[in-house]
């Protein structure tokens, strides 16, 4: 049994440790909060913008835009990573990763694949056996529109010359705190509207005004960049949910290892006692004797 010094100094660490985590979770939490409701707000806009998109890209035939719905023969693909800047989240980064690498050999086994990496640790683990042609750490030091539309204009440059013939985006969708999903979605070409949807809603209703070609100009380009800007936002709020989560269960684990060290020292200092008052005792009666 360790000595009572050692336990002492494992408890004060412990202890330590609790503190650190538990104010880690009340941040996050205060942090979880804003990013929800962002996303939350966001989500009804970005999904009807990409519902239009859908159903306008079903239209389209020789007009300006529909270089973004041609679907070719895919020989080269690009896959966005978004995971974060810090660690201490549980598996909300090494989730991506693994999304990442399951879809570079199953989905797309013996093609060429480049990845973009948005967040330093999925770089830093990517970087070391992928190619990762670009990387936008710093986009989280000011998350705005502007700042992510520069990052999706760069990937429908990349598509539109050719470089590559499809684009995915990987991140964490936002659920709740305590769960976060992965989500595996095709940025380019655009996806056609579902068959059902579209016999339900009729993707010839549309009236365009002044003019198709300057609806697609303009409407394709805005829900692209919505819908990057969606998946951040879904990671940030899920970076913050899963770091939360994993620092309440870390405190929780915490004190259970702090009471059960205190019971330890408990029975470690009886233990020294009841020797200390044997020793007394057994000294006694030699001398009596």
């Amino acid at each position: 049994m360790a000595n009572l010094k050692e336990i002492r100094n494992r408890i004060t660490s412990v202890g330590s440790t609790m503190q650190i985590t538990s104010a880690m979770k009340m941040v996050s939490a205060a942090k979880l909060k804003k990013a929800q409701d962002a996303i939350t707000a966001m989500r009804p806009y970005a999904d009807k913008l990409t519902e239009l998109l859908q159903n306008l890209s079903a239209t389209l035939d020789g007009d300006s835009g529909s270089k973004f719905a041609d679907q070719r023969e895919v020989n080269k693909v690009l896959v966005v990573a978004i995971t974060s800047n810090r660690g201490l989240a549980g598996a909300f980064n090494s989730n991506i990763v693994k999304e990442a690498r399951r879809t570079m050999e199953e989905d797309f086994g013996g093609k060429k694949v480049d990845f973009v990496t948005i967040g330093k640790k999925g770089n830093d683990i990517l970087s070391k056996t992928e190619t990762v042609v670009d990387n936008n750490n710093g986009i989280f030091d000011d998350l705005s529109f502007e700042n992510v539309s520069t990052i999706a204009e760069s990937l429908m440059a990349q598509y539109a010359e050719g470089n590559y013939d499809k684009i995915v985006l990987l991140y964490n969708k936002f659920k709740n705190a305590a769960t976060q999903i992965v989500m595996n979605e095709q940025f380019l070409p655009i996806l056609p509207p579902a068959a059902d949807a579209t016999e339900q809603k009729g993707a010839a209703d549309y009236i365009f005004e002044p003019n198709k070609i300057k609806i697609v100009e303009e409407l394709i380009p805005k829900s692209l960049k919505t819908q990057l800007f969606k998946a951040i936002r879904d990671s940030v709020a899920s970076e913050h949910g899963a770091r939360m989560t994993a620092m309440h269960k870390a405190t929780d684990n915490a004190s259970e290892l702090k009471a059960d060290l205190t019971l330890e020292y408990n029975k470690a200092r009886q233990a020294a006692i009841t020797g200390e008052i044997l020793e007394i005792v057994g000294g006694a009666e030699a001398l009596a004797g």
